[in-house]
């Protein structure tokens, strides 16, 4: 996919997204590695932290950068913090998305939240049905929310983890 001049903000860092799958830690389990710390960095953190939300800030950040805009991404490490922080015009509920799942477009951050104030995020690439083809920092190929890896995952609708999607460049 190659980018072009008029593509919303939110197609620009899902391409950016994509030229990182199979980024590592390294060591693996360390939540450390050359492009690991460079995620944390860009969201303010140290390298050693969990790092899927640095990932996202990163990916919209690289393309903000390429098109002098800024970028819209709450600038944290924390997948809560970042959802709770997102004014609600940006969001887009699960319950929302199950009634029409085309409302979630390309380059939507997907919003995860457990118990004991954990989360997971990502970035949506595409919709197919109530499957949710994602591309994720942090993860693994069975899904973790701890994994040591840049993958492409698929995700239903309906877990119950799933708090909804934020909407950045939705009116592109």
């Amino acid at each position: 996919m190659a980018i072009q001049e008029t593509t919303p903000l939110r197609l620009r860092a899902l391409e950016v997204a994509i030229t990182q799958l199979g980024q590592q830690e390294e060591p693996a389990g360390s939540n450390r590695g050359p492009m690991v710390d460079k995620y944390l960095r860009s969201a303010g953190l140290n390298p050693g932290y969990a790092w899927c939300q640095a990932f996202v800030y990163w990916c919209y950040a690289t393309a903000a950068a390429a098109t002098g805009t800024k970028c819209p991404v709450i600038r944290t490490a924390g997948v809560r913090d970042c959802w709770n922080k997102t004014p609600l015009s940006q969001r887009l509920s699960r319950k929302e998305a199950v009634r029409d799942t085309t409302t979630i477009k390309p380059g939507y951050q997907f919003i995860m939240l457990f118990a004991g104030g954990l989360g997971h995020t990502g970035i949506v690439e595409r919709v197919e049905g109530t499957y949710i083809h994602t591309i994720e920092g942090n993860s693994n190929n069975t899904g973790s929310r701890e994994g040591t890896a840049v993958v492409r995952r698929i995700r239903t609708i309906t877990d119950p983890a799933l708090q909804g999607f934020i909407m950045y460049d939705s009116g592109l």
